[in-house]
Formats: structure tokens, C-alpha cells, sequence
């Protein structure tokens, strides 16, 4: 029941996961001529789903596309396609978990400000023990002339 649940959630951001289709992805035939991608996004997706059913159905579960199905022609599944509105809002920033992720990564940041601030000062403190020996006397002395006059 844990599985199905998961599969139920998670089907359709997995496939999102690619990308976009080939036809909106505006740097998939800049990035295959460069050689940055081997595979398009439909392709990538269409291999998933390939390897997925059998898994599933190994496991027990269905995946929840009433648009899966075996092309026998193709050799491959045929399949439904993701709520790509959802996908751009999510890209955009609008995804049902980005005001979770944003204070989960304001949250550490507040909580890791201790670690930056003693890393600046070890390496405050490092920089002055291996300047050479006549500039930390210089700022030795200004720190005395200073402490005198005040």
C-alpha cells in the first residue's frame, strides 16, 4: 500500500523529471550538437517508462497513466503525458513544495551562520600568523598607538 501511494505521487514528477517535451525544450538540439546530451528529453522519458513497467508490475503496482499501454509496432510503451502547466509553475517557482524548500534553505542558512562565522575568523587568524614577520609588528604597534590614545 506504502509503494502504491509513492507510485500515485511520484509517477508524474518522475517524468517531469526529463523535461520538457522536445518541442519546448528550447536547448535540446544546441546541447546534442555539443555533445553536453546523448539522448533528448523524450527520449530519456520514453526509456524510463520502458524500464519502470516492468518493475512495477514486479512489485505489484500499477502506475497510475490510463494512457499506458505496449506498442507492439513501436516496441515501446505508449503513455500519457505529465501536466506540463504544472511542470512550468514549478520551474517558475510555484510548485506546491517551494515555499517549504525556501524556508528549509533560509532555515540552514540562518542555523549554519556560526560555521561561516568561525571560518572567517580561523582564516583571519591564520592570514595573520603567516604574514611576514615585519607587517605583524606594524599592526601590533598600530593596535598599541591606538589603545595608548584612547
Amino acid at each position: 500500500m506504502v509503494v502504491q501511494e509513492s507510485v500515485d505521487r511520484f509517477w508524474w514528477p518522475a517524468l517531469m523529471m526529463f523535461g520538457p517535451p522536445d518541442t519546448e525544450s528550447p536547448n535540446t538540439a544546441q546541447s546534442m550538437a555539443w555533445g553536453i546530451k546523448r539522448d533528448t528529453n523524450d527520449d530519456l522519458r520514453q526509456k524510463f517508462v520502458d524500464m519502470s513497467v516492468p518493475q512495477a508490475k514486479a512489485l505489484g503496482v500499477t502506475l497510475p497513466d490510463p494512457d499506458l499501454t505496449w506498442n507492439e509496432e513501436r516496441g515501446h510503451h505508449d503513455f500519457g503525458q505529465p501536466d506540463w502547466d504544472e511542470f512550468a509553475a514549478v520551474v517558475r517557482g510555484s510548485g506546491p513544495c517551494n515555499a517549504q524548500r525556501i524556508a528549509h534553505r533560509k532555515r540552514a542558512h540562518d542555523e549554519g551562520a556560526w560555521v561561516r562565522e568561525a571560518a572567517t575568523a580561523f582564516a583571519a587568524s591564520t592570514l595573520v600568523e603567516q604574514a611576514p614577520a615585519p607587517l605583524v609588528e606594524q599592526a601590533r604597534q598600530r593596535r598599541v598607538e591606538t589603545e595608548e590614545t584612547q
